[in-house]
Formats: structure tokens, sequence, C-alpha cells
């Protein structure tokens, strides 16, 4: 029997459940101090992980646990452009999902 492969866990800076990192999206302050949504998890810099779930992404913005987690202030315009790209991502995740 092969051995099985590791699969690596994150948790959500919002709900606070762990997840397969895959599954989660990530978050990162990069070293100019902008914040930006990372689909592939590769870009250097500080990171946190949310999941797809609207009301998490709510939460991490309107409570300010994503400021926490990054250790950076957000503006309000930055709040509402990353909601934007998560609702972008989330639209094209869905597609993905029901095979479109």
């Amino acid at each position: 029997m092969p051995p099985l492969k590791h699969i690596p866990l994150r948790r959500c800076a919002a709900c606070g459940t762990s997840s397969a990192k895959r599954g989660l999206l990530r978050i990162v302050r990069l070293a100019d101090g902008r914040v930006v949504v990372d689909p592939k998890g590769k870009t250097p810099g500080r990171g946190t992980y949310l999941c797809y779930k609207p009301e998490c992404w709510d939460a991490a913005t309107k409570k300010e646990r994503l400021d926490h987690a990054l250790k950076v202030t957000l503006t309000p315009a930055q709040r509402l452009g990353l909601l934007e790209e998560f609702r972008t991502l989330a639209k094209a995740a869905m597609a993905v999902e029901a095979g479109v």
C-alpha cells in the first residue's frame, strides 16, 4: 500500500474552521504594504486564509479580523476592493464546480 500524501491544513481567519490549504483563499500583505488576494498561494509576504463563504468574508472585513491577522490597518477602499475580488473569484469557482 502506498503511503498517504500529506495534506496541509490551514485555519480560516474568520470562522476558525480548519480545512485543506487548497480549499481556502489566501490574502497576503506585500512588502510595500498592499493587501491582495493570492489565488495561487505562492506570493511572498504575510498571509492569512479565508473560506469561500460570503459570511466569512463579511466577518473578516467588518470585524477587522484581516487587520489583526495581517498586522495592518485596511482602509475602507481596500476592504471594498478585497470584497469585489472575492466575489469575482467565488463566481469563477462556482462556475468550475458546476462544469460550465
